[in-house]
């Protein structure tokens, strides 16, 4: 019974095991050399946000775990940048500020590349999406290319099996390299 207090409640550990999974692909060097996205703080965490968006589209079904994880999953991506921020050395007393303005713009992203990948959305919606979030710009070389990408990634993590991904287990395609 005293060891059940100590053990790991699995949903923990696989939301952090996903958010490290978005993370990792986030960091694809391709993204940044291929793509042109921004390699920058604001560029890494964009790539984060798309990342962690497709696992959590994933995770909104009534099946048994999955709000669980997803929520961990956020947690563990919003505790990362809380400590990310500490660490970049802003002070206690603007952390929530900056933590709460990032969760706006992740709630805004995700609601956005939602609607762009309903069936019946505009064709050029996630592009433009991605352009304005990612690229400051819509029309910037790399959007329709990331737009791409986005779709082909939905679709692979929705052919995967949920039970696996409550697990902890996800995988993203290799974003194609080579020049744009």
């Amino acid at each position: 019974m005293i060891a059940s207090l100590f053990r790991k409640d699995p949903a923990v550990a696989a939301g952090e095991a996903l958010y490290a999974a978005a993370v990792e692909q986030a960091r694809a060097p391709q993204f940044y050399a291929d793509f042109g996205v921004p390699d920058t703080v604001e560029g890494r965490f964009e790539m984060i946000v798309v990342h962690a968006f497709l696992i959590l589209t994933r995770l909104k079904g009534d099946g048994p775990g999955e709000k669980k994880v997803g929520q961990k999953l956020f947690d563990a991506m919003f505790q990362n940048l809380d400590d990310a921020l500490r660490e970049l050395g802003v002070g206690d007393l603007s952390v929530g500020k900056k933590i709460r303005k990032l969760a706006e713009n992740f709630f805004g992203r995700v609601g956005v590349y939602g609607e762009a990948l309903k069936p019946d959305a505009e064709p050029g919606l996630l592009a433009a999406a991605l352009g304005r979030n990612i690229f400051e710009d819509e029309a910037a070389p790399g959007t329709e290319r990331l737009a791409a990408y986005v779709r082909q990634a939905a679709a692979s993590i929705n052919a995967q099996p949920v039970p696996r991904i409550v697990g902890g287990i996800v995988h993203f395609p290799e974003p194609e390299g080579g020049a744009q």
